[in-house]
């Protein structure tokens, strides 16, 4: 039976965490075409291209569209191991595009989840407090885990991801998505409250809404400064889905709230930024999402649905072709693809 042909076409660093391990897997299917080439290299390239029926990528694939997918006759489908991108020229050539956005959920929930039971501690501030003073400090002020309260701000991949890890704690847990009805807020044990009462009465607050125009600029100072004392406000979605100089506001007229940042706007800061000087203010460099031996999870997704490809079977990650890409604030099946910009290794959805 005749092998197709596969190309690899995605940065270095990203073939090496998310491929590498598995080469030797997709090869026992697929025969493949030279070596890996980058959305550089493959514009030198473009020979390689003509007999390609199989594209594996990731992080740094190149745009496809018509004048990429004209260059490509015989391509039949793209195996993406990372959120998603535009699949709507493919799909109007029938090329079938999976994606490995529920893999790259997975552990920005782990993240959130570190996040959520620490800051009910208080423990950044606690710290903060111990380092400076040297002594014991009273602890009593946190909210620990007993019967707080979390705000989910979209209930997309992430946040569904969250909820069963969430589920062994005596926690309240609240949630902002337009898109999500009474009964389904219901199934998943969530209380459906407006942006505004969600703010207002969490302990902890965590952002996970897809950057879009309806999103962008969508949490302002207003909403921060109604935050509980004490309270946290974690971000792994996107930094520009929060007003940024209005955070930072915030954040000095109430040294008592705390941020926990993943993302920024743009996403790495400038020297001297003002965020890197508030005390309550934590940023980490967008870790959240698959880093490091996680990437290898996200490779394992491919080859799971490389295997269901040869079998004929369908595949359970399959991006579905739609009138209008730009996606909703909730998630509605496990098959949902994000219209949100690539990312690079390490970054959150």
């Amino acid at each position: 039976m005749r092998r197709p042909q596969g190309l690899f076409i995605l940065d270095p660093e990203t073939y090496d965490l998310v491929y590498a391990p598995h080469r030797e897997a997709i090869g026992r299917h697929v025969d493949l075409i030279g070596s890996p080439q980058t959305s550089d290299s493959i514009r030198e390239n473009t020979n390689l291209l003509q007999d390609a029926e199989l594209i594996f990528s990731g992080w740094g694939l190149p745009k496809i569209d018509n004048s990429f997918l004209d260059q490509a006759p015989n391509l039949r489908a793209i195996f993406y191991a990372a959120g998603g991108f535009d699949t709507a020229p493919a799909h109007r050539r029938g090329i079938a595009v999976t994606v490995a956005h529920l893999a790259n959920s997975r552990p920005v929930a782990e993240y959130t989840l570190a996040t959520i039971l620490f800051s009910l501690k208080h423990g950044w501030r606690l710290s903060r407090e111990l380092h400076q003073e040297q002594r014991f400090i009273p602890r009593n002020a946190a909210p620990g885990c007993y019967q707080a309260t979390v705000g989910l701000i979209s209930m997309g991949a992430v946040a569904r991801l969250l909820l069963p890890l969430l589920k062994p704690f005596d926690l309240n847990v609240v949630a902002y998505d337009p898109y999500l009805s009474e009964a389904e807020a219901d199934a998943l044990g969530v209380e459906r409250v407006s942006l505004d009462e969600l703010f207002r009465r969490s302990d902890v607050v965590s952002l996970h809404s897809p950057e879009i125009p309806q999103t962008r600029r969508m949490i302002g100072g207003a909403h921060l400064a109604a935050m509980k004392p004490g309270a946290t406000f974690i971000n792994t979605a996107r930094g520009a889905i929060v007003r940024q100089d209005e955070l930072i506001e915030a954040a000095k007229a109430r040294p008592d709230l705390q941020f926990v940042l993943d993302v920024t706007d743009p996403e790495v800061l400038p020297r001297g930024h003002a965020l890197y000087g508030l005390a309550n203010v934590v940023i980490t460099p967008h870790i959240a999402g698959s880093a490091g031996g996680e990437c290898r999870r996200l490779g394992r997704y491919m080859v799971e649905e490389l295997e269901r490809y040869i079998e004929g079977k369908p595949l359970k990650w399959q991006a579905q072709p739609t009138a209008n890409p730009t996606p909703k604030l909730a998630l509605v099946s496990e098959a949902f693809v994000s219209a949100m910009p690539s990312r690079r290794v390490g970054a959150a959805v």
